[in-house]
């Protein structure tokens, strides 16, 4: 074969692109100028795309902002002492909640008494910001022991199935052909008034959410492919469902925790108002309201003893709602929120 020959069967295996230019390629920058970013954004999770799509919900936002501002006027209300010690010295409350003059009650709004007084010519405003202590207290301690109880059964549940899954499921049932105010009120009919004891009655209440929502994500969850890769590695179940599986399930039931927070408040001011909560010495809001009621404030007149603790409930409701849908979108932005809100449906 000649020199000729051998140089037509190589153009004969090589591919002619029109327009490439091998000489302009070698010459091209370097891609380390854009690689580490993309590499960042490919480190990023499913937290930080659910926190970047709240930032943009104002109504969200709005919410968290007067929760917050709400739980710090609790926090700062009062000095707090634990065993002698002061821990928080700060007061902001103008008065002491707890001070009665008879004299002056039912005093009306005035710029000595922002809020006026109570019957025992207490400051109102000054009973509110403390006796949100005991309101939120109970929201959140309720909604977090809740999901201690119900989370943990609900996976146990969805995870292994079979007679345990029969079993903690039709517990739940049971539990929910009551309503859920009038189960509580026989708890504490059972257990009696008091602040734990309302706390007690609103968690055996409040657990059965979250055990059959984990246990419906559970159900999908575990028949992912690294489910089953970690059960080939030999890892315990133990490790499985706190490792694998529920960091990937738990995102409905945050969503559900930020909302039952404002049912709890809702529900504890409605177990005080009808006289089951706590005693009526105490500031707590739904106390507040059944003293004025109790009274006959507004039939008499007297309509900020009743207003004023009816509107904290409310603020403090609609803000836990609020912020409740903006976690809601943040982490499922396909929804039925975002699209009503898109779409401008109801």
């Amino acid at each position: 074969m000649t020199t000729e020959q051998t140089h037509q069967h190589a153009k004969r295996g090589r591919i002619s692109i029109d327009g490439f230019d091998a000489e302009s390629i070698e010459k091209r920058e370097p891609l380390s100028d854009w690689q580490p970013s993309l590499e960042s954004e490919e480190g990023k999770g499913r937290l930080y795309y659910a926190w970047k799509r709240f930032k943009s919900n104002r109504l969200a936002l709005f919410g968290a902002a007067v929760i917050v501002i709400m739980t710090l006027m609790t926090i700062f209300s009062r000095p707090i002492t634990v065993a002698g010690v002061p821990v928080q010295p700060i007061s902001l409350a103008p008065y002491d909640p707890a001070a009665q003059d008879v004299l002056t009650g039912y005093s009306s709004p005035s710029a000595e008494h922002l809020f006026g007084t109570d019957w025992a010519g207490r400051d109102i405003l000054s009973r509110i910001m403390y006796g949100a202590r005991w309101s939120l207290s109970i929201g959140f301690i309720a909604v977090g022991v809740a999901m201690l109880i119900g989370v943990p059964l609900g996976a146990i549940a969805g995870y292994f199935g079979g007679w345990v899954d029969e079993l903690i499921m039709r517990v739940v049932d049971l539990l929910y052909a009551f309503p859920f105010i009038v189960l509580a009120i026989a708890i504490i009919a059972v257990l009696g008034r008091g602040y734990w004891e309302m706390v007690m009655a609103l968690v055996l209440t409040g657990w059965l959410a979250y055990a059959r929502i984990i246990r419906g994500e559970i159900l999908s969850v575990k028949e992912n492919e690294y489910v089953t890769a970690a059960k080939a590695l030999g890892a315990t179940d133990r490790k499985i469902i706190s490792r694998h599986i529920l960091p990937n399930a738990m995102a409905p039931v945050i969503v559900q925790a930020t909302l039952s927070v404002g049912t709890v408040v809702l529900a504890a001011a409605a177990l005080g108002f009808i006289g089951l909560g706590l005693s009526p010495a105490s500031a707590e809001w739904g106390v507040m309201l059944n003293v004025a009621n109790a009274n006959g404030a507004i039939r008499l007149g007297y309509w900020w003893a009743a207003i004023f603790p009816g509107l904290a409930i409310f603020m403090f409701v609609l803000s836990i709602n609020l912020l409740g849908d903006g976690v809601r979108d943040a982490f499922d932005p396909q929804g039925s929120t975002s699209q009503n809100r898109e779409g401008g449906g109801l």
